[in-house]
Formats: structure tokens, C-alpha cells, sequence
């Protein structure tokens, strides 16, 4: 899945600079077809963003090559679906594996390393933690280019929502879910 060359690694709060940059960068490139200037500005104040929770908790990867990160994503055993440690309104408090879902967070891949099985290989590793501490179900809360990624990788989605990012301001997603294999 992921070329010989990248590397597949826990983030660690020293990358908490790189990370900030890679998923500004891949938000206002990748989302600029399905988003406006103004949403992708506003969600990168909140709703897009590092969440040191997950590194902390070690559920979060990066992908580096050549020493540059090229792609990041996690999953996560507490309550908050998505954003950063910008974001007000985080809950923190822990999931009951075997009941919750985990939940699959922050994915964003450079532009420059678009479709070379680095989101894939992220994926792939987070639910085989989920699943190695007793998560049954996954979920997580697409943006508009991230759909395709998932549907691919067998989320389905419910119904979309337009979460607010500021005054007057909303941005689309889609939550999606998905069984273990074993458990459909």
C-alpha cells in the first residue's frame, strides 16, 4: 500500500508545527473545489486543526517522506467526532469499546502525494487499533473531497450537515460510519 519510500509513524507533539502546516496547506488546496476561501479559512479555525489529544493518547500518525510529512490521520476512544484543540466544545471523556464507535479523525494528505496509498495505509492502521481495543464500529465526520475516500473504503454515509464556522457562516460535512468486517 504505502510506496517503500514513506514512512508510517506515531505524530509526536514535536511535529505539532509540520502538522499545522500540512493541514492548512491540504485544506485550502484539496478543498478548494468544495469549498469557499471563507469556509476553508473558518474551519481552520476550529473544525480543521491538530487535536494533541490524539497524539498524546497515541492514536494519531503521520506519513513522512524525505523527511517532510506528507500525510496524517487518526482514530480516537474518546467522544469528540472531529476538530482541533481549537474548538470549544470537545468532549474528552471516553468510549465504551463494544458499544461506541471510534472514531476516525484528521485525515489530511499533502497535494503533492495525493492517491499513493497514504490515506489508505493511515485508514487501514487505525482500525486495526480501534479493533485491537475492542471497537466494533467506526465513525467520522467526512468533508466534501473526503467522501469518495471513505465510501471507497466501505463508510456509509448518513445525513449531511452544515456545521457552523463563524458569523452567518456555515461548511458542509457528512457523517459516515462503518461495521468491522465481521460484525455487517
Amino acid at each position: 500500500m504505502l510506496p517503500p519510500d514513506h514512512v508510517l509513524r506515531r505524530a509526536t507533539l514535536s511535529d505539532l508545527g509540520a502538522l499545522e502546516a500540512l493541514i492548512a496547506l491540504s485544506a485550502r488546496t484539496l478543498g478548494a473545489r468544495d469549498y469557499s476561501h471563507a469556509q476553508i479559512e473558518g474551519a481552520l479555525r476550529g473544525a480543521f486543526g491538530v487535536d494533541t489529544q490524539l497524539i498524546r493518547d497515541g492514536t494519531y500518525f503521520v506519513v513522512e517522506h524525505g523527511g517532510q510529512l506528507v500525510g496524517c490521520g487518526g482514530w480516537s476512544r474518546r467522544r469528540t467526532l472531529f476538530g482541533g484543540d481549537a474548538r470549544p466544545d470537545r468532549d474528552a471523556s471516553e468510549l465504551e469499546p463494544g458499544r461506541d464507535a471510534a472514531k476516525i479523525r484528521a485525515f489530511f494528505v499533502h497535494p503533492d502525494f495525493v492517491r499513493r496509498g497514504i490515506g489508505e495505509s493511515i485508514l487501514a492502521r487505525c482500525e486495526q487499533e480501534a479493533v485491537a481495543h475492542g471497537f466494533t464500529r467506526f465513525e467520522l465526520m467526512a468533508t466534501l473531497p473526503g467522501i469518495r475516500f471513505y465510501a471507497t473504503h466501505g463508510y456509509v454515509a448518513g445525513e449531511p450537515v452544515k456545521w457552523p464556522i463563524g458569523a452567518e457562516l456555515t461548511i458542509d460535512f457528512l457523517p459516515m460510519a462503518k461495521r468491522t468486517p465481521d460484525r455487517n
